[in-house]
């Protein structure tokens, strides 16, 4: 992500980049393909006094730099958090702080997610009754440059198939809010080498009597993302994976093709990196007060909150009311 990063700073024309990681291939990779300087210590980076700190270090690390970007009143961007009481100590921290500090919302600039809202607040399909999504991309093959089983997604804390519940409960929860109760089905079925669950299914009601099935897992051979929409008038289904929108009510399927963008040449499957961009260049503008970002550290605190009650509610094998 941190290379990601990068190109998206490059692509919005800013060229005043330093990267910090302590590995130092990841470095020297940085400063062959992307001309930019880099550092090896934290505190080197500290004497420079950025104006931003976009941390893209594993989740677990996160409040580690959002600390030290708070004690040194610098803005900061983190990637999608997973630890609720990580982002819960962020927010504590911020208190009477005037910096900006906002966490990832990828998926809510996905191409995809921003039409199906216009199509939602249009009320195409009138009422909404049901909603159905899968999403699901095999464990190894979401870094092919690197073994699955020594970065993030192979610990318990942060694992694949639990991020990936959380960067779709990221747009969910902006489409379908007020969610009533959850209850959720969370185990390991495959044989990865890693000691994480590698399928959630999760069962979400919401106060509007809207009914959400999820099926999130890191088995899938090919990747999956798809969902289904039922309403009173008919039924949308989206496939993000070739940006087709079709809508049916009652006589016959109309498409839709929606513009997606172009994914990074390292990665299989993967979203455009135009929405990476965006979502950057929208942290920015918060900054200089252009624009308000759509997904702030409490939101993402009450998001994480629910994964926290689907897992409990697995743990318990029933179903768990929300407040």
């Amino acid at each position: 992500m941190g290379k990601r990063r990068i190109r998206n700073l490059l692509k919005l024309g800013y060229r005043d980049i330093i990267g910090f990681d302590t590995r130092a291939d990841r470095r020297n990779e940085a400063s062959k393909n992307y001309g930019i300087k880099t550092i090896s210590n934290i505190g080197a980076m500290l004497v420079l006094k950025p104006d931003v700190l976009i941390i893209s270090t594993p989740p677990d690390l996160h409040l580690k730099y959002a600390n030290i970007a708070i004690k040194n009143n610098i803005n900061f961007f983190t990637e999608l958090n997973l630890l609720s009481k990580d982002v819960k100590k962020i927010v504590e921290n911020m208190y009477g702080r005037s910096i900006i500090g906002l966490p990832s919302s990828t998926m809510r600039f996905h191409p995809m997610v921003i039409k199906l809202k216009e199509l939602l607040d249009k009320k195409v399909l009138g009422k909404i009754y049901t909603v159905y999504h899968h999403t699901g991309q095999f464990l190894p093959n979401w870094h092919p440059w690197e073994n699955y089983r020594e970065f993030f997604v192979s610990k318990r804390e942060t694992g694949g198939a639990r991020e990936l519940v959380a960067v779709e409960l990221v747009w969910l929860t902006q489409l379908f809010p007020n969610i009533k109760s959850v209850y959720g089905n969370v185990t390991k079925v495959s044989k990865l080498e890693v000691d994480i669950d590698d399928v959630y299914q999760i069962f979400l009601e919401l106060k509007n009597n809207i009914f959400c099935t999820l099926m999130i897992d890191v088995v899938s051979i090919p990747a999956f993302r798809e969902t289904k929409i039922i309403g009173e008038k008919g039924t949308i289904l989206c496939n993000f994976k070739n940006g087709i929108i079709r809508i049916n009510k009652g006589k016959e399927w109309k498409n839709m093709k929606i513009k997606m963008g172009k994914i990074a040449k390292e990665y299989s499957s993967a979203p455009p990196e135009t929405m990476y961009e965006k979502e950057l260049q929208s942290f920015l503008n918060t900054i200089t007060k252009k624009t308000k970002y759509n997904f702030s550290l409490r939101d993402e605190f009450n998001m994480l909150k629910i994964l926290d009650k689907i897992e409990i509610s697995n743990k318990n094998g029933k179903k768990f009311i929300l407040n």
